[in-house]
């Protein structure tokens, strides 16, 4: 059961319209690291979960989710106050108006820069920046906890990312001060998902099999240029010495693909004529 209150998770600010910005926000609001993605992404895990703190921990996470795209739903309408999408509406002393009167220009470099926007009126709409829908495509669940969680930590560590990139681009400080909260929750996921990684035993890998000495080995498939004084080039091992490095697993380093040998040839078909060529065959068949 959900019960709606009205009052915001923290009070959202935003000092002037800005439909660019407004593009811009939609990122989180219908894109695929967006505040809707992650409340279903962590609902759908919350409701198969049968252990009691996972589930819920992810079930008030994914409340908070939507809490979130609330709060980014007020900023969107507010930076849209006074665009075209809010105004296109109205006839007698707005946007129609002005347009019949010549003054469009403003208008129509608020249209080109609010995109999307303009479609949803003064509302926010389901869409990333560059205007395509959202999708449940972009709700990565595999129904395993180990694995799950692991996408969970990725999918905060986007979102925080994404807000950060949206508050050096934006010059708003009512706007800043919203998003800057919302970026500080994403830590604050990502910890908890850390935390109940953590608190499952032997949680790598993901899954039962049991695995032999291939999750052991180090491939060694790439080369770099040898010394002038030595012919072709030799092995690389960067990539080995850095995942060896922190003393984490126990790799052993293999040039190439250890255990493979020459393809197996398919039998040969009586009916198709052989690569000799005719002279030879000719002479073949006179002995």
């Amino acid at each position: 059961m959900f019960l709606h209150n009205k009052k915001m998770m923290y009070t959202v600010r935003v000092d002037a319209p800005n439909a660019r910005f407004a593009k811009m926000l939609l990122e989180q609001f219908g894109g695929p690291n967006g505040e809707l993605g992650a409340a279903l992404r962590y609902f759908s895990q919350g409701w198969a979960e049968s252990d009691p703190g996972r589930r819920d921990m992810l079930l008030n996470i994914a409340t908070e989710e939507l809490s979130h795209l609330e709060m980014v739903a007020q900023m969107l309408t507010m930076l849209l106050k006074g665009s075209p999408g809010a105004m296109v509406d109205q006839v007698e002393g707005g946007y129609m108006a002005d347009l019949l009167d010549g003054k469009h220009d403003r208008y129509t470099e608020m249209s080109l820069n609010s995109s999307q926007t303009v479609l949803g009126g003064p509302g926010p709409r389901f869409t990333d920046s560059m205007g395509n829908s959202f999708t449940a495509d972009w709700v990565d669940t595999i129904g395993n906890p180990t694995a799950d969680l692991r996408s969970d930590i990725a999918a905060e560590a986007r979102a925080k990312i994404t807000y950060e990139r949206l508050i050096k681009q934006c010059d708003d400080n009512g706007a800043r001060d919203t998003l800057t909260f919302l970026m500080q929750r994403e830590v604050a996921h990502q910890k908890m998902f850390e935390s109940a990684l953590a608190a499952i035993p032997d949680n790598f890998p993901p899954g039962n099999i049991v695995l032999d000495d291939f999750a052991h080995e180090y491939f060694v498939t790439s080369t770099e240029a040898a010394s002038p004084a030595s012919n072709g080039s030799k092995a690389s091992t960067e990539g080995f010495t850095l995942v060896d490095s922190q003393g984490l697993w126990d790799f052993k380093q293999l040039s190439g693909t250890p255990r493979g040998g020459d393809p197996e040839l398919p039998p040969k078909d009586p009916d198709v004529a052989s690569d000799i060529s005719a002279p030879v065959r000719a002479r073949r068949a006179k002995k």
